[in-house]
């Protein structure tokens, strides 16, 4: 990996000190996690990898909807560095949602998409990782850095133009896991 940062000319510069700051025990470990990246070997590119697009469900960014690569992810964390406390800051998938006629946004593939990234925290757990809470992304609709108001990510709609909140079916289940403690899978 050093090899690939010298290429690059991105080595950081180690200071005095910088050891000793880094090697503080933290509090938690908070963790953000959309989707996992699939690697390949290609001797046309600069660094001989590249992405391949495995098949399977994808999310309005273009992401891979895989749940089990954030159980593995937390089994590895554990592992590797045992933290104390574990958190998923962030989690969550934009989808094209749409106000219906009745006023409501059936989010099918977002309320897929926490069920199968909670049910792989439940795994993990099961898997003595040490996780103590997770937090979805978004709460509400927002504007995203680089695509403004294109995407959206929160499980309550926001009509942009009126400011109107509406619950998607995503917040009620999330809402449900929350009073439940849980859900069946």
């Amino acid at each position: 990996m050093v090899a690939l940062y010298e290429r690059m000319g991105a080595l950081p510069q180690i200071q005095p000190g910088d050891m000793e700051t880094i090697a503080v025990p933290i509090d938690f470990l908070g963790v953000n996690y959309y989707n996992r990246a699939v690697i390949k070997h290609d001797p046309n590119s600069p660094f001989g990898y590249g992405s391949c697009r495995p098949e399977g469900e994808y999310t309005d960014m273009d992401w891979e909807v895989y749940p089990d690569a954030l159980r593995v992810l937390l089994v590895r964390l554990q592992h590797d560095y045992n933290p104390k406390h574990m958190y998923i800051t962030e989690n969550g998938a934009a989808y094209p949602d749409v106000l219906s006629a009745t006023g409501e946004v059936h989010d099918e593939g977002r309320t897929r998409y926490l069920r199968g990234h909670l049910a792989a925290c439940q795994h993990a757990i099961d898997e003595a990782v040490k996780l103590d809470g997770y937090f979805v992304w978004s709460l509400m609709d927002n504007f995203e850095w680089a695509l403004g108001y294109t995407k959206r990510f929160g499980i309550v709609y926001v009509d942009y133009t009126s400011q109107r909140r509406i619950l998607k079916d995503s917040a009620r289940f999330y809402r449900g896991v929350i009073r439940d403690n849980g859900f069946e899978e």
